[in-house]
């Protein structure tokens, strides 16, 4: 395994637990802790930002050049996150398991959209 690998491996997971923690923290209004989990959403996030740039940098690629097209897949990806966070929300908090399931996969197809956005088809 390449440095890169396990530095973006160690990052990406240290980010991602923060951040999902963060939003679990957030939304769960059980738990009383909003302003805490936006922070820890926020620390995840950065955490992940830090890992694509440590990624490039030790990869030697350019910086991400910021166009129109990348603010959209950013934008889709966004949309298909949010969707499919508020699918299991509906589903595993608020007990509306139809309407959850189907928010969940409209979330899941935008997520897959971003495949052939982002590639193209040949």
């Amino acid at each position: 395994m390449k440095k890169s690998t396990f530095v973006s491996m160690v990052l990406g997971t240290i980010g991602g637990i923060l951040f999902a923690l963060g939003m679990c923290m957030a939304l769960i209004t059980e738990w009383n802790a909003f302003k805490p989990g936006v922070i820890m959403g926020v620390i995840g996030l950065l955490v992940l930002l830090i890992m694509v740039i440590v990624w490039r940098k030790m990869e030697h690629k350019a910086p991400i050049r910021v166009s129109g097209k990348t603010i959209g897949a950013f934008l889709i990806g966004i949309a298909g996150a949010l969707l499919l966070g508020v699918g299991m929300c509906l589903t595993m908090v608020w007990s509306n398991m139809l309407a959850g399931i189907l928010v969940g996969i409209v979330g899941i197809v935008i997520l897959l959209c971003l495949i052939p956005f982002i590639k193209g088809l040949k």
